[in-house]
């Protein structure tokens, strides 16, 4: 690990005035240290946001702005966020460890970065650690890797729960830099790899999280977080699957899935959702939804078995969502 200094901004303006090339925010570290000790990332100066007043979770009058600062703990056992959110609490909650989400912040988590092991493997040619180098996984080990979105320059997958989550309830992502303020739609911040897939998502050089504000669509109770990984406790999602349902005259009024763990970002596909509004749902129903939703899914050599994984996961969440569970 390289030397650098550590300096701690009083506001957002300070924060976003000292950012630079070889400069990174730092907020809960348990991502970016590690890529720091692997010598993936080596910046020459952390910024710490510890300090800065994001950490505020508020009801407003068109939906809940949660501040950047938010730790994942905090999110997922907020009152509120349970009540009117429970699929965000349930995705947060099914990933990393107790510790972990004690540490990790909203803004934080939006950043991850791929756990593919070529990515982490300084020794292996990998074009989202060094652009040009090539794709180790393409004829690797990529059982893990990515089944829809996947470029012939990089088939890693995002790796966060609380961002599957995020993509099915239309999140919003709130950014500040020296121009000002944005607003980026939850779709359009993370980035499929094309010939880029150094660039994981939208942001500008000198952008800051600032919060993420989650509109007044409640779906409160038909709705199931499913994680499918090898082993039940701290392990990235082989496939996940957040399913939201809202029923009228036991019809489908409004049908949300985002998957993790098959692409290069959360996977939804808004259009196909919206034809099967006014639906009676049903397993066959499902199973046919499913089916649309993976049709241009492609596997490799080691894991052509997550598309049949991710079409089950899709009807067994959707199932569990229609019984009305809950946190």
């Amino acid at each position: 690990m390289n030397d650098f200094t550590f300096t701690s901004p009083i506001d957002e303006s300070q924060a976003i005035q000292k950012k630079h090339t070889d400069a990174n925010f730092i907020a809960g570290g348990t991502n970016l240290l590690d890529l720091m000790k692997e010598g993936i990332e080596s910046p020459h100066e952390l910024i710490d946001l510890n300090s800065l007043k994001m950490k505020a979770i508020t009801e407003e009058k068109d939906g809940f702005r949660i501040g950047a600062m938010v730790t994942n703990a905090e999110l997922a056992d907020h009152p509120l966020i349970q009540k009117k959110y429970p699929l965000l609490a349930q995705a947060i909650l099914a990933g990393a460890s107790p510790q972990l989400r004690n540490m990790a912040t909203t803004g934080g988590n939006l950043l991850q970065r791929t756990r593919c092991y070529y990515f982490y493997e300084t020794s292996t040619p990998c074009n989202k650690r060094e652009p040009g180098s090539g794709c180790g996984a393409l004829k690797g080990i990529n059982r893990i890797h990515a089944i829809l979105g996947a470029s012939d320059t990089c088939i890693a997958v995002h790796p966060s729960d609380m961002c599957v989550g995020m993509r099915a309830l239309n999140a919003v992502v709130e950014v500040q830099d020296k121009l000002g303020k944005r607003s980026i739609p939850f779709a359009e911040f993370h980035r499929l790899p094309g010939n880029h897939p150094e660039k994981d998502n939208t942001l500008k050089e000198n952008e800051l999280i600032t919060s993420v504000f989650l509109p007044r669509e409640y779906f409160p109770t038909n709705v199931h977080y499913l994680k499918v990984r090898d082993r039940t406790s701290y392990a990235f999602a082989i496939v996940s699957s957040a399913a939201a349902l809202l029923l009228e005259d036991n019809k489908i009024k409004d049908l949300r899935i985002a998957l993790g763990g098959v692409a290069h970002k959360p996977w939804r596909n808004d259009v196909l959702e919206k034809e099967y509004v006014g639906e009676v749902p049903s397993k066959k129903l499902f199973e046919e939804f499913a089916q649309a939703m993976l049709k241009d899914a492609k596997g490799f050599e080691h894991n052509s078995f997550k598309i049949k994984l991710a079409r089950n996961t899709i009807v067994r969440s959707l199932e569990v969502a229609l019984k009305g569970n809950q946190v």
